[in-house]
């Protein structure tokens, strides 16, 4: 049997256990002293939870063996009192390492250490079908190895991405600071000016608030959003194309009609509310989409805007045809595409 090694290293990078001044700063941020409602739910949203520590993680906690056979290698992912094991075996034998970093709420990655190299496991869970399958993007690779069936080393860069966008205060792409590593999408993960405000008020001075980000224009706001979920400048740069494209919201957004970068009626945050979870009704964001097309209902505040056309089908549920469900590769899952549009029937999917 081979055992993880104890070390808690990562390549190409100086990591530093001591918490920096700023990260400590950060989790020490008291923002439903004022902010309540946001404060409350936001932890419940899946940004929240996007990366979950030992011992907090519902899926693991009720799932105590996950277990899978891909050709000639097993996995299992065992979890008894809050501590959770992967492990990969075949006929020559086992590697075991403990998982201390799950990405994602509902189906989820494992990010995994293994000889003082990071890994992203080859198998992850998915809500759909409830258990152990292929990680998506990992379709391709043939594992000849026990190694190599481990899971896929992950490069510094990469490594620093996955950490900056499913956590807040683990460093930047130069420094890790994993101990002060705080799970999940947190306030000042997005309101970057959160401390100062806070230290502000502490000292009785109201006069420095940060930048309310519904002041954004939808440009702005994509940018922000898109640091995680790519920018459309991101995706043109990347080797893919075709369905997997449908996950990166901002990017697909930015292809649509609608969007122009300065209309405010038309962001990420127009159907979006970061700090609540994600499930708007129809009849909501039929009232989004009719604020441009509904002829001469249009606001007083946007006369002068260019006319946009008026469904000739209807005027509810819209999004049940201009924003299709896609299924990607892999994902156990279908995503709402963002790329606002008339759907032709028999039509090729567009990037």
């Amino acid at each position: 049997m081979i055992r993880a090694q104890s070390i808690h290293a990562v390549a190409g990078f100086v990591l530093s256990l001591a918490l920096a001044a700023g990260s400590l700063a950060g989790a020490d941020l008291q923002c439903g002293t004022c902010h309540l409602a946001q404060a409350h739910e936001q932890p419940k949203t899946a940004m929240g939870r996007a990366l979950q520590l030992p011992g907090s993680n519902s899926v693991l906690n009720n799932h105590p063996l996950l277990t899978t056979t891909k050709g000639v290698y097993t996995y299992r992912v065992e979890t008894h009192n809050g501590l959770t094991t992967y492990a990969v075996s075949d006929a020559t034998g086992e590697i075991k390492v403990p998982i201390r970093y799950s990405f994602g709420f509902r189906s989820q990655t494992y990010v995994l250490e293994y000889q003082g190299r990071i890994y992203e496991s080859l198998v992850s869970y998915f809500a759909e079908p409830d258990a152990l399958d292929t990680t998506i993007g990992d379709d391709a690779l043939h594992p000849q190895t026990l190694l190599q069936a481990f899971g896929r080393e992950l490069d510094s860069a990469t490594v620093a991405d996955c950490f900056g966008c499913h956590s807040t205060g683990s460093g930047d792409a130069k420094t890790l600071h994993l101990a002060a590593l705080r799970p999940g999408v947190t306030c000042d993960h997005c309101h970057e000016d959160a401390l100062l405000h806070q230290n502000a008020a502490l000292k009785g001075k109201r006069d420095f608030l940060p930048k309310d980000l519904k002041q954004n224009t939808p440009y702005e706001i994509s940018e922000l959003c898109g640091k995680c979920h790519r920018t459309w400048e991101t995706v043109m740069r990347l080797p893919i194309r075709g369905p997997v494209d449908v996950r990166f919201q901002p990017y697909r957004l930015a292809n649509s009609k609608c969007f122009d970068g300065q209309d405010s009626r038309l962001s990420c945050i127009t159907c979006h509310d970061p700090h609540q979870k994600l499930l708007p009704e129809a009849a909501f964001v039929d009232t989004k989409c009719l604020a441009c097309h509904a002829g001469s209902a249009v606001s007083a505040a946007f006369a002068s805007a260019a006319p946009v056309k008026v469904c000739p089908v209807a005027k509810s549920n819209c999004a049940s045809c201009h924003m299709p469900k896609i299924p990607v590769p892999g994902s156990h899952r279908q995503f709402t595409d963002h790329q606002i549009r008339v759907v032709k029937a028999g039509s090729t999917f567009p990037n």
